[in-house]
C-alpha cells in the first residue's frame, strides 16, 4: 500500500484502497507527514474533492502539485510545507 521511497516521499496507490477508506487513510498519511516531507497520491479519478478537503482541514499547510492527469491514472505530490512556507503564505480562505 504505502511504498517509502525515502524519508521524505512516500507514495500511496488508493486504487489498491476500497473507496470508503481511501481518504481516511490518506489523511491519516498526511498528520503523520513532517515538515518538508511529501506523499505522492495514485488514483483512477480526478483527486478533486481530496484537494478540496485537505485545504478545508490545513488552509495554507500542504502544497498540491499534480505529476500525472489522466486520462486513467492521476498522480497528485501532496507536501507539508515547512514553517517558513507557511508563515509567508498569502491566504485567500476568508478565515483570518
Amino acid at each position: 500500500m504505502v511504498d517509502t521511497a525515502t524519508e521524505k516521499e512516500h507514495v500511496l496507490d488508493v486504487r489498491t484502497l476500497a473507496p470508503h477508506v481511501r481518504h481516511s487513510t490518506i489523511f491519516t498519511l498526511i498528520d503523520a507527514l513532517p515538515m518538508g516531507a511529501s506523499l505522492t497520491i495514485i488514483s483512477d479519478h480526478p483527486p478533486r474533492p481530496l484537494h478540496y478537503q485537505l485545504e478545508t482541514k490545513f488552509p495554507g499547510q500542504f502544497s498540491w502539485d499534480y505529476l500525472e492527469e489522466g486520462p486513467e491514472e492521476w498522480r497528485v505530490s501532496i507536501g507539508r510545507l515547512t514553517a517558513a512556507a507557511v508563515d509567508t503564505h498569502e491566504c485567500t480562505c476568508g478565515g483570518h
